[in-house]
């Protein structure tokens, strides 16, 4: 089994910060991706910053530019940096990982408990 364990929500006022953490336990042999996704009240859940296995990073273009998604291998864990935090940011923020797990021969996801992002104007 593989646990995710999420930190770092909270409310903040716009043009703010907040670091959000999410920490993979567990029964892991590789991991193929680790991301965030969002959903706001009323709407769909969508992939805010994503990073393979091999660095590469992707971003949702609403917050190219104000969040920075990064990976500590060793500790298997992906922080999502936020800046210039908007009203329209707020959500719950659930960390996403895409992982080979010992006694499984395919990649199985794992979806994190969710934190809450609130961002005041």
């Amino acid at each position: 089994q593989v646990q995710l364990v999420e930190s770092g929500g909270g409310l903040v006022q716009a043009g703010g910060s907040l670091r959000l953490s999410c920490a993979a336990s567990g029964s892991i042999l590789r991991i193929n991706f680790m991301g965030w996704y969002r959903q706001a009240l009323g709407k769909e859940r969508e992939l805010v910053a994503g990073v393979i296995s091999d660095g590469r990073t992707n971003y949702a273009d609403s917050v190219k530019g104000r969040f920075t998604i990064s990976r500590d291998k060793a500790k298997n864990t992906v922080y999502l940096q936020m800046n210039l935090l908007k009203p329209e940011d707020t959500a719950v923020y659930y960390c996403n990982v895409a992982l080979y797990e010992l006694g499984f021969s395919t990649p199985r996801t794992y979806w994190g408990q969710g934190t809450q992002v609130t961002v005041s104007s």
